[in-house]
């Protein structure tokens, strides 16, 4: 009898566990759906409806790692004619994936319920079939379309009026290349310039100053790329 009432009781105990398990895993699987839901939302709102599609992606790739300077100025030479006065700022992403492309990440973007790539421009690490440091430019840049890229407060006026770079690889858990840390640099000096956009830290930021995130990442190395673009920390 005693035996019978103890297996009752470890059988009630494990059932009493797997039921709190079962709940906890509710609560978190609940609230990760939430947020993700949330956050499709906010920038499908920012998202326009109007925007083409995300078939013709980029320049593929426009140029890897060995390219010069120079190379870059075909980026003002493929679009459609360019309003200097809509641009005026840049904004710095990370992928947030070890790996990846503007095809992967437009697929991703797509689950959230944009119209493909949100960003301007994409800046490979050599793993996910892009060059380290090698540029593509995606389908907002080449149309001159707005970005859906930027959260927070003044989101919808960044996804208007700000580029956004994307850095394939997740900041948070490792640094990016030195290819890319410097393809990026040439590529924020040549908007600039070309744009007549400050380079200062209120002009190209980082996401993580807009919204409550750590994109690019708490391993970019902001002080080394404001020197590059002649802006001191």
């Amino acid at each position: 009898m005693a035996r019978r009432n103890r297996s009752r009781s470890i059988s009630s105990g494990r059932r009493s566990r797997s039921a709190g398990v079962s709940r906890r895993s509710k609560l978190v699987w609940g609230a990760l759906l939430g947020s993700m839901t949330a956050v499709g939302g906010l920038l499908l709102m920012l998202d326009g409806k109007s925007m083409g599609r995300s078939d013709g992606l980029a320049l593929t790739p426009l140029m890897a790692q060995g390219g010069t300077s120079a190379d870059l100025e075909s980026i003002f030479t493929k679009p459609r004619a360019i309003d200097k006065s809509r641009w005026q700022a840049i904004v710095i992403h990370h992928s947030g994936s070890p790996s990846g492309n503007p095809e992967t990440i437009a697929a991703e973007h797509k689950k959230l319920g944009l119209n493909g790539l949100g960003h301007h421009f994409v800046i490979g690490n050599g793993s996910g079939g892009m060059d380290d440091g090698g540029l593509q430019v995606g389908y907002r840049w080449l149309n001159q379309y707005p970005g859906a890229h930027a959260a927070g407060k003044r989101g919808d006026w960044y996804n208007q009026h700000a580029i956004s770079i994307c850095l394939v690889g997740n900041g948070d858990r490792q640094g990016f290349t030195s290819a890319q840390m410097t393809r990026l640099a040439q590529l924020i000096n040549l908007l600039c310039r070309n744009l007549d956009i400050h380079n200062d830290a209120e002009h190209v930021v980082l996401h993580s100053s807009l919204a409550p995130t750590t994109d690019p990442g708490r391993l970019f190395n902001e002080a080394w790329l404001r020197r590059q673009i002649g802006v001191d920390n």
